[in-house]
């Protein structure tokens, strides 16, 4: 399983919210020199989100995020936060961005999505966001009529590079993963599913790791307040993704 660090951006600065909640945020300063203190400490993936453009549609931090990925080259960066348009994702992609992910977009525009994925096969994301089973959308602050299940159910003849799987109730809230959401996933779809929200500890990894689903396992795990808190450290991260004999 591998570990995604991740960087929010709101504004040019790394932020983290509290279950989404855009009056809710600590900040963190340089976002680029975040993510390059994750890399130099061994992580393998970083995840950037744009939550102004997630919240808008407009790629406000485009430019914060493309000297990222470059700081950070040859780590791949997996990226979202309001893609909604075809330029949009080849402007992320052609600044060298590993993945894209698409959120509001893809449950609104699911053909669109889908064309996309084959387009870019394996390299588009969709982001499953979600509160109680219901998908969330326009940065978390609108929910939809999908569930979990019928989103997932949508892309599966598409080939994805994976869904990332988000409890927004468990997001920034050191509270431990939704597993029971995640292995719902897992049996769900053939995609890989990276998990995202809750993870506080090294044991939260542990269980993550070890989750298995008729032999499926999660692909990653997206960990944001509790590396940038320091509660949790790269390293000990990093070992914990690694699951038990």
């Amino acid at each position: 399983m591998d570990l995604f660090p991740a960087v929010d951006v709101i504004g040019g600065t790394a932020v983290r919210l509290v279950q989404g909640d855009f009056g809710r945020r600590s900040e963190y300063g340089d976002p680029v020199a975040l993510a390059r203190r994750y890399v130099e400490a061994g992580a393998p993936w970083v995840h950037v989100v744009d939550l102004d453009a997630a919240r808008t549609g407009h790629g406000a931090n485009r430019a914060v995020v493309a000297e990222l990925v470059e700081a950070v080259a040859p780590v791949p960066v997996q990226v979202g936060g309001g893609v909604r348009r075809t330029e949009d994702a080849e402007e992320l992609l052609g600044c060298g961005a590993a993945r894209v992910v698409l959120g509001t977009a893809a449950v609104k525009r699911p053909a669109w999505a889908a064309e996309l994925a084959l387009r870019f096969p394996h390299r588009i994301a969709i982001g499953v966001d979600h509160r109680g089973g219901k998908v969330s959308v326009a940065g978390w602050e609108e929910t939809g009529s999908d569930t979990v299940a019928e989103l997932l159910d949508r892309f599966a003849a598409v080939p994805l590079a994976a869904f990332v799987v988000t409890a927004i109730e468990r997001d920034g809230m050191l509270g431990g993963p939704d597993t029971d959401g995640l292995r719902g996933a897992l049996a769900g779809t053939g995609h890989p599913v990276v998990a995202s929200g809750g993870v506080t500890s090294a044991d939260d990894l542990q269980a993550l790791a070890a989750l298995d689903v008729g032999g499926r396992r999660l692909a990653g795990a997206v960990v944001g307040r509790a590396l940038v808190d320091g509660v949790l450290g790269i390293e000990e991260a990093l070992a914990a993704c690694v699951p038990s004999v």
